[in-house]
């Protein structure tokens, strides 16, 4: 890994004059220095004297946390131009909420079974996670590239409900890696390294059809209603990055064996079943975390609503295409759709930079009620746009507002949760994300159909407007106390644990 880091850079500063205007190669290389020096900076010369597991340097991080470049490459992917397949495949925009179903229902059951089950696993070779990474992996991979081959909108659906369910597989495991593997005191650069890999990922995967079209010059026409070869291309070349990069992280990184001390522990808590340990979870939620369940009920449908019908509605509104009479101009707006999707990820790893700075001045629940009001502006005003280019600047207030969505209601939340109850907490919160995902798939298509006529970017609005109240019930409701604030450390390893595709 420190070769490839080696050689990136030492390409970027030899090809000067290429990069004039290459910002985001500029930016990649500016933000994993920056990252590297804050890593080191955290990173003791010695190990722990409080634990046997020694203390990683840089590079290994990166390669135990590379896999999780290909994981969030597959889900961007599949984010990003799914709405525009199944419209490829006849699809009305009413029936667009059921056939996204597969993702929230998926992560609610797949996660926890998988992760209770990989806590429990151990081969003297596979170790304890990586068979998880690679089945997932594999599975992702077949499906990504048998995706936009689809004939029928029940092909595409179905691949869709193996895919999620392949990808959770994968990424699951990936949350308990970083605690398996690195001492207490190097968590932290763990999760950001792990932060740096799911930025890099998105961002790259959203734009990849456009960079097809644009830069390699592959059809965007989609023929006979077929998916256009631009769309293929890129979930080929997405599911084999996925499969590349999960077995470089299996082959680069070897898991220890579990110690005589986490062997009793493990036959202890076996007595006691994962259902009676949610079920207690569930009926003694701290105050706090039902008032910050509550934000993120109202938060996460405006996100589930950009991703159904964000591209599409750009390339009806703004590029004014259709899969019928116009299907060029349908699948160029798409593809620039999928261009400010990747924008916005860049945004917010470059926002994640401040956002601690920004809490301990405001605090956390002004900072993340501010977010979120810069991300429903930004939705709302899609409705406005009249130029494409003003697109990025929508897409500006969504990827401040996706920074702290992935921080600060975790971040929040710490303080309030007994300690060795964390992950039992954090997946019962994760419910307040898949739930509101699962009503919109099961009703919104209604509402499309009979109150907003399959208007898009009504839709797209309406997930602006549904952001805002979760920001009035953020400032209003959620209490804090005076000089409340979490560390760098608390922020980055909650905002990891909770980094979830949905």
């Amino acid at each position: 890994m420190a070769g490839i880091f080696y050689l990136i850079k030492m390409f970027c500063v030899s090809n000067t004059h290429y990069l004039k205007k290459n910002y985001f190669a500029h930016l990649t290389i500016a933000y994993l220095t920056i990252i590297k020096r804050l890593l080191m900076a955290s990173i003791p010369v010695t190990g722990s004297a409080k634990t046997s597991k020694p203390t990683l340097k840089f590079f290994q991080l990166l390669n135990m946390s590379f896999g999780f470049f290909g994981i969030q490459f597959g889900w961007d992917l599949q984010r990003a131009n799914m709405g525009p397949i199944y419209e490829y495949l006849k699809a009305s925009p009413d029936q667009i909420p059921l056939l996204f179903l597969a993702a929230p229902l998926t992560g609610l059951l797949v996660q926890p079974i998988i992760g209770y089950m990989s806590d429990r696993t151990w081969h003297p070779w596979w170790g304890r996670r990586r068979p998880y990474f690679f089945v997932g992996a594999v599975l992702s991979t077949i499906c990504l590239f048998f995706m936009p081959n689809s004939s029928a909108l029940w092909m595409a659906a179905g691949l869709l409900w193996i895919l999620d369910t392949s990808g959770n597989i994968a990424m699951e495991p990936f949350r308990a890696f970083v605690a398996d593997m690195l001492p207490e005191h190097q968590r932290t650069a763990g999760f950001a390294t792990q932060s740096f890999m799911i930025a890099l990922g998105g961002c790259i995967a959203s734009a990849l059809p456009w960079i097809m079209s644009n830069v390699f010059k592959v059809s965007n026409v989609a023929e006979n209603g077929n998916i256009p070869n631009s769309v293929k291309y890129a979930f080929y070349a997405g599911g084999s990055i996925f499969l590349a990069a999960v077995l470089y992280t299996i082959f680069t990184t070897k898991e220890y064996p579990p110690t005589e001390a986490e062997l009793k522990e493990r036959e202890q808590a076996g007595k006691t079943s994962w259902i009676t340990e949610i079920n207690h979870a569930i009926f003694n939620m701290p105050v706090k975390m039902k008032q910050l369940a509550l934000v993120q009920f109202f938060t996460w449908p405006g996100l589930f609503l950009m991703w159904f019908y964000y591209n599409t509605a750009v390339a009806n509104n703004v590029f004014h295409g259709n899969t019928v009479t116009s299907p060029k101009l349908y699948s160029e707006g798409t593809e620039f759709g999928g261009l400010t999707l990747s924008y916005y990820n860049i945004i917010a790893f470059v926002f994640a930079l401040m956002i601690p700075a920004i809490s301990r001045k405001l605090g956390r629940k002004r900072t993340h009620a501010l977010c979120l009001l810069c991300g429903a502006i930004g939705l709302i005003s899609v409705g406005f746009v009249t130029e494409k280019y003003e697109l990025f600047f929508c897409m500006t207030g969504v990827g401040i507002a996706w920074t702290s969505i992935l921080s600060m209601p975790y971040a929040m939340l710490a303080g309030a949760l007994p300690e060795n109850k964390i992950g039992v907490y954090m997946g019962i919160f994760n419910f307040f994300i898949v739930l509101p995902e699962i009503i919109a798939s099961l009703f919104f298509g209604w509402i499309m159909q009979h109150l907003l006529n399959n208007n898009r970017m009504l839709a797209v609005q309406i997930g602006g407007a549904m952001m805002v109240l979760a920001a009035l019930i953020c400032y209003f409701i959620v209490k804090e106390r005076k000089n409340e604030d979490a560390s760098d450390a608390e922020i980055a390893t909650l905002e990891i644990e909770e980094q979830r595709s949905v």
